[in-house]
């Protein structure tokens, strides 16, 4: 029966025919489509991957009459959603059509035909009610069942029961769902690259795309192809055939890896969570590596730059394809993880990306490395592009060397060089692997955030680091040191007085907990985070905000995170009673690469309740970013999605206010995150990358 509180919202509103447009009835059909309705997923995702057997979804179909909608589901391989199942998860349904409302996508009061009657939410009153069948041709929204409980990329399969066909520039893509998103993988975005040419569009026409498993990620060390360029999709929408209504914000993935490896499949960065949580479209992209994607040659028309050619390619993808997907194409943004988010700085400045895209997050992007004695480090050139010539003098002879090719004239080489093995060419120990001034995809040596209305993006961006960045990047000694000078010289690989000079200065701390190996490593770790990673992002977001290159300038230290790059074996934090996980409330190095599953939605094993908080807290941060262009989500969404600790952290420590002077602030991402200033300034100073850097 109906509440009585529901029955006087009923009696105030008028049903006029159908309460969302009308559309045909579906038939039955050996793979599902979005021919005559859009299909919705819903499910109310806590990223507790543990929890998921708890809960259950649905697939939220368009206004259609009655007799339509047993038809509708079982077209999808689904029947109509039991009232049984509604009550057995009451909450979940109720906050998740409650958001349907407030998201513009139904009536205050919405009705839904469910399994032998229909159920009726209203906005703000906190209930679900049931009734009969009102008139059979009364078009209603229709609630199916949701069979594929698959919650993990790794479990997600394709079968005749949950794949969905959608069409789009004159090809059909066979996509399937999991319990989480609709899944579209292994797209090729680009026809087979030739080597050391830039990428060009997917010329493939009048083609079925069984977009159900990965394509080839591009060749690296350990396996690989030429033929790589390809996209995956996680969506929670996907609008019906010729619609553009209630597209949702894309973002728009590149991987990291060094620019010698990485994938778009990796399932560290699958984006279902985050897609089903935030209600936002993901898109990861594959581009070339190593030599293969970097190599440039002075004097030929080996300019370099192939991988960004791959990602400006990839968003161009996406920009033509991806409302067909349920993405808005004029709300991405572009993120990346280390050497993806060098890729994003390099797309913030490439006058072939700009205006490609709508936002901008560099999640621990290098840069720097220029001090303590040295000319340059690993962190240098991503942010500081080397010229064609600067790059070919690092690298290109030992490359025509390394697979035999170094005799003959320049044309010759080359052509050897194209018909070496690709495994052989990325084997080697020395790789192109730079971003280079080629002039066209880069024409400049460093993204100018010194000029408002220069040749920077004019987009809202998001730069941070994790706590310990440094840690992936400095050496642990293999033998025990006896003295703090000792380890810092070989953790930094630096000179003896350079490594007195960090003592000397009194900025770095020694914490000496009786172990001077560990103790001096801490120290070294501290100073290659500030001079590789923290330094140059904070004057990068100082600077472009003093200046107005960027529309608007967030900056983050992540303080909280889990596993990451580890060459040292350093490992996490120690078990500790109540904790057989690790105590993430003890010391220990949080690493490059470890903060992923908190922007993801992905981290496997939770140590403690606040590491699924905090996730819950910083994933919904990022995804508002990606929404609206800034990170506080409204507290009225959170209520409304039933996001109640996400509410209560930022009830607790207010907003994430964006850069407004040489102080910051910026936010240190935990359970709760806080407000505070520029980590390090004097620090940064010493180092010669004072907050001023860029506008010096």
């Amino acid at each position: 029966m109906f509440s009585m509180r529901l029955l006087s919202w009923l009696a105030a509103t008028t049903f006029a025919g159908g309460l969302v447009d009308a559309s045909p009835s579906l038939q039955s059909r050996s793979t599902a489509s979005n021919a005559d309705s859009s299909v919705t997923l819903l499910y109310q995702n806590n990223l507790n991957s543990t929890d998921d057997i708890n809960h259950v979804g649905a697939i939220l179909l368009d206004a259609m009459p009655q007799t339509a909608a047993a038809g509708a589901c079982k077209a999808l391989g689904e029947s109509l959603l039991p009232k049984s199942t509604l009550q057995a998860h009451h909450d979940d349904f109720l906050h998740a059509l409650s958001y349907n409302a407030y998201a513009g996508r139904a009536l205050p009061v919405q009705l839904y035909y469910i399994a032998g009657g229909i159920v009726a939410v209203a906005e703000g009153l906190g209930d679900l009610s049931f009734k009969s069948f009102l008139s059979k041709q009364t078009k209603l929204p229709v609630l199916c069942t949701q069979s594929s409980n698959e919650n993990q990329p790794g479990n997600a399969r394709a079968t005749t029961q949950n794949q969905i066909s959608i069409s789009s520039a004159g090809n059909t893509f066979i996509g399937f769902r999991n319990q989480k998103s609709f899944r579209f993988l292994g797209i090729p975005f680009a026809d087979k690259p030739e080597r050391f040419q830039y990428s060009k569009a997917s010329t493939a026409t009048g083609k079925t795309i069984q977009a159900t498993s990965y394509g080839s990620e591009c060749t690296q060390v350990g396996g690989g192809s030429e033929d790589c360029l390809f996209i995956n999709i996680q969506t929670p929408y996907i609008p019906k055939a010729g619609s553009k209504s209630h597209l949702r914000p894309v973002m728009f993935w590149i991987y990291g890896g060094g620019f010698t490896g990485g994938s778009g499949s990796d399932p560290g960065s699958d984006g279902g969570n985050l897609a089903s949580r935030e209600d936002i479209v993901v898109v990861n992209v594959n581009y070339r590596l190593s030599t293969l994607g970097f190599l440039a040659i002075p004097g030929t028309d080996i300019k370099g730059n192939y991988g960004i050619s791959d990602q400006i390619a990839g968003l161009e993808w996406t920009i033509e394809n991806i409302a067909q997907f349920g993405g808005d194409p004029n709300r991405i943004t572009i993120n990346g993880e280390s050497a993806g988010a060098g890729s994003v700085r390099t797309l913030l400045g490439s006058p072939q990306a700009i205006g490609k895209y709508q936002g901008a997050i560099a999640m621990s992007n290098l840069g720097g490395g220029v001090d303590l004695g040295l000319s340059g480090n690993y962190a240098t050139t991503y942010t500081s592009y080397l010229t064609i010539d600067a790059s070919y003098a690092r690298a290109g002879d030992a490359i025509f060397e390394g697979v035999n090719c170094n005799t003959g004239s320049i044309q010759e080489k080359i052509s050897c060089l194209k018909k070496a093995p690709a495994a052989d060419v990325v084997a080697l120990t020395t790789a192109a692997a730079f971003v280079v001034q080629d002039g066209y995809y880069v024409n400049t040596a460093e993204l100018d955030v010194s000029n408002k209305n220069g040749s920077a993006a004019f987009v809202p961006v998001i730069f941070g680091t994790v706590a310990n960045d440094g840690a992936s990047f400095s050496t642990y000694p293999t033998t025990p040191v006896t003295s703090e000078v000792a380890g810092i010289q070989a953790a930094l690989q630096i000179s003896q007085s350079n490594a007195q000079s960090i003592i000397d200065s009194g900025l770095f701390p020694y914490y000496d907990t009786g172990n001077v190996t560990l103790d001096s490593f801490n120290v070294s770790q501290r100073v290659a985070t500030d001079n590789q990673f923290r330094c140059v992002d904070q004057a990068t977001v100082y600077a472009g905000t003093k200046s107005g290159a960027f529309k608007s300038a967030y900056a983050y230290q992540m303080q909280r995170s889990s596993n990451g790059y580890d060459p040292n074996s350093l490992g996490g934090p120690p078990a500790s009673p109540g904790y057989p996980n690790g105590n993430p409330n003890l010391p220990y190095f949080r690493l490059h690469g470890s903060d992923m599953p908190w922007i993801f939605g992905n981290l496997g094993t939770l140590r403690d309740a606040n590491d699924l908080y905090s996730i819950q807290l910083e994933s919904g941060y990022f995804a508002e970013f990606i929404k609206s262009g800034q990170p506080n989500p409204s507290q009225l969404y959170l209520r409304v999605r039933d996001y109640t600790k996400t509410l209560q952290a930022i009830q607790k420590t207010g907003p994430w206010d964006a850069v407004k002077n040489d102080h910051g602030p910026m936010r240190l991402l935990d359970y709760p995150s806080i407000a505070a200033d520029f980590q390090d300034l004097p620090q940064c100073a010493f180092l010669n990358y004072s907050i001023n850097y860029f506008l010096q």
